[in-house]
């Protein structure tokens, strides 16, 4: 390839691009054969089989074909990854800090609930099982 000249060089970076694309294609279509749980084993490792001898040919057809399918799988993850972190995220903020533990026990031997021992054990349990 001649280099010498600026349409040669336009001309590499556009198959460079074709390339890194078609990669990014792959691995999406990779990843959605083995997130699919209703295509069982055998078909998955047809379509492998077809994107390792004929991959130009059957990402298109993949694409085309299970398209809808792979939108609605990778959407239906995302979800559930949001709604992880969304659980997280109320379990952290939700969670008292040891001196609202401590001041919640003080309140309650202040009250005659508890003990004083029950006390020392629930300071020594909000501050992370030391002893006092």
């Amino acid at each position: 390839m001649d280099f010498s000249n600026f349409w040669s060089t336009v001309w590499l970076f556009f198959w460079c691009f074709a390339f890194v694309a078609y990669l990014f294609a792959l691995f999406a279509i990779i990843g959605d054969l083995f997130r699919d749980r209703s295509l069982n084993g055998w078909w998955k490792a047809v379509w492998i089989i077809f994107l390792i001898f004929v991959p130009f040919l059957t990402a298109l057809i993949y694409l085309i074909a299970r398209g809808a399918g792979m939108a609605q799988r990778s959407q239906r993850e995302a979800n559930q990854a949001q709604a992880a972190v969304d659980a997280h995220i109320r379990e952290v903020t939700n969670a008292s800090s040891p001196a609202d533990e401590i001041a919640k026990a003080k309140a309650l031997l202040d009250a005659g609930t508890i003990t004083p021992q029950e006390y020392e054990h629930l300071k020594s349990t909000a501050l992370g099982g030391r002893t006092a």
